[in-house]
């Protein structure tokens, strides 16, 4: 079963950050509510001959290098049925990765290089590239000769990240694609289309493309502007869904960083990249990818008509599996730069947790999660606790909202002073101690969680619509 992963993506220079580090940011979403997913380590491997990889939702399989780094990963449990998708993860030098937004190409380019059936899809696409590379860059090019090889069975958008830079990746069609790097004081978002506009070919330092594309939209005359080379118009769609699914995100993730520019919600060339109005916080990200329209007429608990409420697909969902923030900070030393923020449960009400990507293993409620529902798997019960939220939404989003600046306070406070404590530590004594603190707070979040949970549950219970007022003496 192919579950294509509608999903948003939001990619923040280190000039546009406010602390320098570089973030790129995804939703993972689903086409169903419950895909179950586990947060593990993935880990290295040395002088290990003869490993493979066999896709579980096609043919595609490949011989794998000997030797690999450990890296982070969110895959599916049920990965027989639904694929492997490790999908987003840190290596061991730093490099981050996260690949699992589907993007659409157009009819007229896949007459020409139409989808390669049992090619590399985005269900492997981390495993076989994220443990192999060595910088952000060194990821397209890695990719790019593994889709030349094998050909890709749907179009995907790749983010690849370091301490220095940022490359946005779309495959478009079998074997098509182009790659953008984010200027560092710019910030992107993107949402399962096509969005790299004008490609410079001069600027190998800021494009990279696949072999022979220029002479493929000439042969095939899909250029359809008189001057330039856009990517998005060659190869891009602008259908009624774009309009109404896609373009939207788009246009809220720009209308929060850009506030003082009027756009349309259903422009099909909104820009790629601009600078925003002011430095970017990792808590300005979380907004965005949990975000629902907020202060507009299209927010599904606002108070816009029914029609305008249901005019756009929001950005956070339901149907979010998972959410992260891969954070590579400067200014600190390289071993414990790397920060995964992990939302398991849905971006709109649930925490961003801050993982040390330095570490050894995870949390066993994070990485024993179970198909079944159950209480102790962090993914069920941060599942859970977003539906209480909601199910009295006018009622309890305030209590959520406190609940989550508190936490990111407490985790802000928490990341400095472990790094901070980590001391001269290295080796295997500095990513035993950094494992025991990820843990701590885990901990602590489901402390506090609790005790929310608690009180929204108390208050459940007396606003029950089975009461009635009686004499006090009955």
């Amino acid at each position: 079963m192919k579950e294509y992963s509608a999903c948003t993506t939001v990619l923040v220079g280190k000039k546009a950050s406010i602390d320098g580090s570089t973030m790129i940011a995804r939703n993972d979403d689903t086409f169903s509510p419950i895909t179950p997913q586990r947060f593990i380590i993935e880990p290295a491997a040395k002088g290990e001959k003869g490993r493979k990889i066999k896709s579980w939702l096609n043919k595609f399989k490949m011989d794998l290098p000997e030797n690999a780094q450990a890296v982070s990963a969110v895959p599916n449990v049920d990965y027989k049925h639904r694929g492997y998708y490790d999908e987003s993860g840190i290596n061991q030098e730093n490099v981050a990765m996260s690949c699992t937004e589907s993007t659409y190409g157009n009819e007229l380019a896949l007459a020409f290089d139409p989808l390669i059936k049992d090619g590399l899809d985005e269900d492997c696409m981390q495993t076989v590239v994220l443990p192999y590379i060595h910088s952000a860059k060194d990821g397209v090019k890695y990719l790019g000769k593994l889709i030349a090889k094998y050909g890709s069975p749907a179009g995907n958008s790749v983010l690849f990240s370091d301490k220095n830079d940022i490359w946005y990746m779309e495959i478009v069609t079998g074997h098509h694609w182009v790659a953008q790097r984010i200027p560092d004081d710019s910030y992107a978002v993107a949402a399962n289309r096509v969005s790299i506009e004008q490609v410079d070919f001069n600027d190998p330092d800021n494009f990279m493309w696949s072999d022979g594309i220029r002479e493929f939209v000439d042969e095939h005359h899909l250029n359809t502007d008189h001057e330039g080379w856009n990517f998005r118009h060659i190869f891009g769609t602008y259908t009624e869904q774009d309009r109404h699914y896609n373009t939207n995100r788009v246009w809220y993730g720009q209308k929060y960083f850009n506030p003082e520019i009027e756009q349309d919600p259903q422009d099909g060339d909104l820009p790629f990249i601009r600078k925003a109005s002011k430095k970017i916080a990792k808590e300005d990200v979380e907004f965005v990818l949990g975000s629902h329209y907020q202060d507009t007429p299209y927010d599904p608990f606002g108070k816009g008509t029914d029609e305008e409420k249901h005019r756009y697909r929001p950005i956070g969902l339901n149907r979010t599996q998972n959410s992260h923030i891969l954070q590579i900070r400067n200014g600190v030393p390289e071993d414990k730069a790397a920060i995964m923020w992990l939302c398991i449960g849905g971006p709109a009400f649930t925490p961003y947790v801050p993982f040390f990507a330095n570490m050894n293993d995870t949390d066993p409620s994070y990485n024993n999660t179970s198909m079944e529902y159950n209480m102790k798997d962090a993914w069920w019960y941060y599942k859970s606790f977003a539906a209480l939220v909601e199910s009295h939404y006018p009622q309890f989003v305030q209590l959520d909202i406190t609940y989550l600046t508190d936490l990111n306070q407490y985790y802000r406070t928490r990341v400095a002073e472990i790094t901070k404590n980590a001391g001269n530590k290295s080796g295997k004594e500095l990513t035993d101690y950094l494992t025991k603190e990820n843990q701590k707070t885990v901990a602590y979040t489901r402390t506090k969680t609790e005790k929310l949970w608690g009180q929204m549950m108390i208050d459940s219970i007396n606003m029950s619509k089975l009461t009635f007022n009686m004499d006090a003496n009955l």
